[in-house]
């Protein structure tokens, strides 16, 4: 079965900032981008904040099937927290509009988008709660422990873009170095 034009529409959202961020995405390129016509993208959404939101949804779905997917192949609830967090640093450093694009300031928080971004905090939370409950990290408010775990993991991916950490250069780490440090010192701490 072919796409829908909207998966389609998102697709060339997708290849639009990936090239050139949030600036070069507008309905009109992201339609001839998708093959359609130039009319097309303003049937699917009302505006370019309403696409840009959509893109962050279904970046924000497909980290919570990633986290899903690593849950399923770690038996050991520190290493998941461990492998999810990798993943989403790599995903970060491959994907830096992306990353940008779900994380920044929204001015239009579409339904869509509010589930979704619950969705993957709630995900994120219930890892490190089956950490703490398995006796790797202390014992605290899991929320704020994932706040905690989150902000390290995009502080180091914004020193690593911006040259201010690497492994043979400023911080002698690369930022899943840093995560694997704060994981030691927190199961250290408890």
């Amino acid at each position: 079965m072919p796409p829908s034009t909207r998966t389609v529409l998102l697709d060339s959202a997708l290849r639009l900032l990936d090239a050139g961020g949030a600036d070069a995405v507008t309905l009109r390129e992201v339609g001839k981008g998708a093959g359609v016509s130039h009319n097309a993208p303003y049937k699917h959404f009302a505006n370019k904040e309403a696409l840009l939101a959509a893109v962050a949804a279904r970046e924000l779905s497909e980290r919570v099937a990633e986290f899903a997917r690593v849950v399923q192949d770690c038996p050991d609830p520190l290493e998941m927290l461990r492998a999810v967090l990798h993943g989403y640093i790599s995903w970060a450093l491959d994907y830096p509009a992306r990353f940008h694009l779900v994380f920044g300031r929204w001015t239009e928080e579409t339904p869509e988008l509010a589930e979704t971004g619950a969705n993957a905090q709630s995900a994120l939370i219930a890892l490190v709660a089956q950490a703490q409950a398995a006796g790797s990290l202390p014992a605290a408010d899991p929320e704020r422990l994932a706040s905690l775990v989150r902000a390290t993991a995009h502080g180091a991916v914004g020193f690593a873009a911006t040259g201010h950490l690497s492994a043979d250069g400023k911080g002698h780490a690369d930022p899943t170095d840093l995560i694997d440090d704060l994981l030691t010192y927190l199961t250290r701490a408890r």
